[in-house]
């Protein structure tokens, strides 16, 4: 099973659209998630129309009518591996720690906010993955999206892709 992980599109309001890497890769994909911060309500409808299957949540950016479609938090069993998707696990210091508490049936956790790639795993054995962002980079030097493929209840080969420059530009007026 392919996954694709982004989160922090912000669109439109840091790019005009995903980047054309990002959309071939959920064009191949068996599910997309998207751990919040779209900014508008067309980005959810064009994935839910072009992914095979979409988890996905609402950030802190997101309003109203995205937060009426969208959970905070999503939780699902893809072939046998336990993930939970939410946007905000507060301050790095001490994440691990506090998500394992908040997820204690779950092997992987799914999270976007920072715009900052993250990667560890809780000593409970909780991995806690941040794809960054794939319009957004803020201090980061590429903007950048996941994939990874899920194999008898494991994630696996577990890739950070990153983008030119062109796919971090905010969107002209």
């Amino acid at each position: 099973m392919r996954l694709v992980v982004m989160a922090d599109t912000h669109v439109p309001k840091r790019a005009q659209d995903l980047p054309k890497p990002l959309w071939d890769a959920v064009d191949g994909a068996d599910v997309v998630v998207h751990a919040g911060d779209w900014a508008d309500l067309s980005l959810l409808d064009t994935l839910e129309q072009r992914a095979a299957r979409l988890i996905a949540v609402y950030g802190n950016n997101d309003g109203p009518d995205l937060r009426a479609r969208l959970p905070e938090t999503a939780r699902a069993e893809l072939d046998g591996l336990r993930i939970a998707v939410v946007h905000e696990t507060g301050p790095a210091t001490g994440r691990e720690r506090r998500c394992a508490a908040l997820f204690p049936d779950c092997d992987v956790l799914f999270f976007g906010h920072s715009h900052i790639p993250w990667d560890s795993t809780a000593p409970t054995g909780l991995r806690l993955i941040n794809p960054g962002s794939p319009t957004d980079r803020r201090r980061q030097p590429h903007a950048t999206f996941l994939t990874a493929s899920i194999a008898a209840g494991r994630l696996v080969d577990v890739e950070l892709h990153r983008l030119s420059a062109a796919g971090s530009r905010p969107a002209r007026p």
